[in-house]
């Protein structure tokens, strides 16, 4: 079926039937009128920043709903054909919009939705493998009650009346609810919830999240993400940004490169990657520079000299900022040498606009955020500032605005639950246990919260440790809006909306679950809300005209869920026209530590990321894009140090650090600093599932537990490690098949011996 006719056979709504079985059946709400003050707050539109429609009672569907059997198929159901419904990714955080291809009422295949700015109709391997997750046997499928060692199957009732129990007398600040990234309704009913017992201690998590970025922009531009647009750039000169492979958001990176390779007034562009470790964005770059770990803003710095030296004007503060980054000090302290320092000039005064980035190379360290200001300073140099940065249109709805997370929140948190302060915990949409240094101990300080209660798809590490444990619905079967951070083009909201019926009847969606729990505490306010769709289709149609939507309601609910996606009118922010240079200084790289010579490098992969996926197969048997690794960690090392060690591929290796070690595969990369190894983050999962528990190792437990010194972050890449032979040796398992390249009996890929590789120049 051709991509023009989607639109016409999506049908919104198609797993819900009222009573009458009538497509998008409404009745009309009774009862006594909100104040419209309240009215607003509860739905979502409090602080609105545009007109609001009219207050009055709208109409919502009843909530009932009747299963219909698939022997008596409904109308555009016809057996062999396929019918298409769009909907919201939620495998990470970037919000790409997606088309569902459904057949005999099972979803079968995700693509993207043409429609949306943020993807343009693409996904990735990620996003694929959202069937996966929805279809995944290990689900938790009833609440569970911890009795001793295990775990009893209880009712929603019962477990609903036992949280009732345990919050009875207990005061908001002796609860915590720990949290990953939320937005659109979902964080509305969210804060409602936790207003209605005074409870402020809502931490937003999230492992590697690039809160050192947010907070770096927030300084250098005013915005915590503006737009970065590589298409419209010359040069991108990336400092550890893998966008193409996990950064921000990848999908709609990779269509801006293949802009930005195109060209750009007939020059094609030129993309110099500078890192410690490479990365996929490294490995596609026309110039790789491998940089000793935490040196990248010192790099800068010595640009900015340089830059200064061949004409280009900088004002005093930055002038004396950068007064003691000559050539030969950077060159000595990055590694980089004077010559690739003068072509990265020479680049960048020759073909503008160009557009600097800040990754997680340079974020994760005690400077991360002198880093990564000393790299954002580069744009404001360049006067990339207003033409490939630009300010990002935001939704005029504060309150659905996203929460966005950090480790500093993780940290806090830990803290008070090690020092007894929280009778009950809540946790959604994270795994600290698995993801939190084995240094905070985190663990043992959750086991002192009286009553831990998680919401969770799998039995994750943190939800062996509950004692509640609530299933969740997949998003391939659950309603909800979402707002993105980075808003590719204009604003939008996505619509997340049920592809199928649900495959377990026990499960239940995140909105559903806080409106029901809400509801023992502000009963009044909800009871015309059967359940968050009801909910959900209320707060939509009360501010219709502002969402653009003149039809009847009817008509504006279904051609809504038949885009899945709101375009707004959003309010344009303001980036900042010069930023000061005061105050910016980087330290001097540290001597070589004798008893642990190597920097650790935690790489985040683009399909497992922190390890919430890796109980998807298709992710697991994916190869990584540049060892073909699958199904297991390893450790790269560089050929150079390999051979000092005498280590060769598929060496058991011991890694210590000051806080534990690890073994696993040895791998020799040349792509990676001598001075540095690394390991992926994401297996080692001691539960989450059959095709998790076992696999590899986790070094989130090894690190060390040092905090960038501005914003508190963990800072990732600051663990330092010995390497030592164990005496064991396995085949490293791996798409490209065993030592020598063979692939079906052919040498495909020729190989190049390591000390023969000059990975810095251009290809």
């Amino acid at each position: 079926m051709n991509s023009g006719s989607i639109k016409h056979l999506i049908k919104p709504l198609a797993i819900r039937l009222s009573e009458q079985t009538t497509l998008a059946k409404s009745l009309v709400m009774v009862g006594h009128p909100f104040d419209r003050r309240d009215f607003l707050k509860v739905l979502g539109w409090g602080g609105a920043a545009v007109a609001l429609s009219g207050c009055g009672n709208g109409s919502v569907e009843d909530g009932k709903e009747t299963v219909v059997s698939y022997v008596e198929t409904n109308d555009y159901m016809i057996p062999s054909i396929s019918v298409y419904f769009n909907s919201t990714c939620a495998q990470c955080d970037a919000g790409c919009s997606i088309t569902g291809r459904i057949r005999e009422g099972r979803v079968l295949k995700l693509e993207g939705n043409p429609d949306s700015a943020i993807n343009r109709g693409k996904t990735c391997g990620l996003g694929q493998a959202g069937v996966q997750h929805h279809y995944n046997p290990d689900r938790v499928r009833a609440p569970l009650l911890r009795t001793g060692n295990s775990g009893e199957a209880i009712t929603w009732e019962k477990a609903y009346a036992l949280i009732a129990e345990k919050m009875n007398g207990v005061s908001g600040e002796e609860v915590a609810f720990l949290s990953g990234g939320v937005s659109g309704h979902l964080k509305v009913l969210l804060g409602n919830y936790l207003d209605s017992f005074g409870c402020k201690n809502h931490f937003v998590y999230e492992a590697v999240g690039p809160a050192v970025l947010r907070a770096a922009n927030k300084k250098s531009y005013g915005v915590e993400m503006p737009r970065f647009n590589i298409n419209k750039a010359k040069v991108v000169l990336s400092f550890g940004a893998d966008f193409l492979g996990a950064w921000v958001s990848p999908v709609h990176f990779s269509q801006q490169y293949a802009q930005f390779r195109k060209g750009v007034d007939g020059q094609r562009g030129v993309l110099i990657q500078v890192e410690s470790k490479m990365t996929l964005t490294g490995a596609n770059a026309d110039r790789w520079l491998v940089v000793r770990p935490g040196t990248e803003g010192i790099l800068a710095l010595g640009i900015i000299n340089a830059l200064g030296a061949h004409g280009v004007t900088l004002s005093g503060d930055i002038a004396a900022a950068v007064k003691g980054y000559d050539k030969e000090r950077v060159s000595k302290d990055t590694g980089v040498s004077a010559e690739q320092i003068d072509k990265i000039v020479a680049l960048l005064k020759e073909r503008t606009p160009s557009l600097v980035l800040v990754g997680s190379a340079a974020e994760g360290y005690a400077h991360g955020s002198q880093n990564a200001a000393a790299i954002n300073l580069l744009n404001q140099v360049l006067g990339n500032v207003g033409k490939t940065v630009e300010a990002a249109a935001v939704v005029p709805f504060p309150q659905m605005a996203p929460l966005t997370g950090n480790t500093a929140a993780l940290k806090t948190l830990n803290d008070g639950l090690a020092a007894g302060k929280y009778k009950v915990l809540f946790s959604y949409a994270a795994n600290p246990v698995f993801t939190a240094p084995g240094a905070m101990k985190f663990p043992d300080n959750m086991a002192k919260a009286g009553f831990k209660v998680v919401f969770a798809h799998y039995m994750d590490e943190t939800a062996m440790q509950a004692d509640l444990v609530l299933p969740l619905d997949s998003a391939l079967e659950d309603w909800g809006t979402q707002v993105p951070e980075y808003m590719a083009e204009g604003a939008q909201i996505n619509i997340q909306q049920p592809l199928m019926e649900k495959l377990h009847a026990e499960t239940r969606g995140m909105g559903d679950i806080l409106l029901a729990l809400i509801k023992l505490r502000r009963a009044e306010d909800y009871k015309k809300y059967d359940d968050y769709y009801a909910y959900l289709r209320a707060a939509m149609l009360q501010n219709k005209n502002a969402l653009g939507g003149g039809a009847d309601d009817d008509t504006f609910w279904t051609e809504t869920l038949s885009k899945g996606i709101i375009k707004v009118a959003g309010t344009k922010q303001i980036l900042s026209g010069k930023v000061s240079a005061a105050g910016l200084s980087l330290p001097t790289p540290a001597a070589i530590d004798a008893q642990y010579p190597l920097q650790l490098i935690p790489s985040v992969n683009a399909s497992l990321r922190d390890g919430r996926h890796t109980n998807q197969p298709w992710l697991q048997e994916s190869p990584d894009p540049l060892t073909t690794i699958v199904w297991d960690s390893w450790v790269e090392i560089h050929p150079k140090k390999a051979a000092e060690l005498g280590i060769v591929e598929g060496d058991i290796v011991e890694v210590t650090g000051k806080n534990g070690s690890l073994k696993a595969q040895a791998y020799l990369f040349p792509g990676i600093h001598p001075d540095a190894i690394s390991i992926p983050l994401g297996r080692g999962h001691e539960a989450l599932g059959r095709y998790a528990k076992g696999y590899g190792v986790n070094p989130f437990q090894i690190l060390d537990t040092v905090f960038d010194k501005e914003t508190g972050e963990l800072a990732l890449h600051e663990t330092r490690v010995k390497v030592s032979k164990t005496g064991s040796r396995v085949i490293v398992v791996k798409d490209e098949g065993p030592v020598g390249g063979k692939q079906m009996g052919k040498k495909i890929a020729v190989r190049v011996a390591s000390d023969k590789v000059k990975l810095s120049e251009e290809v």
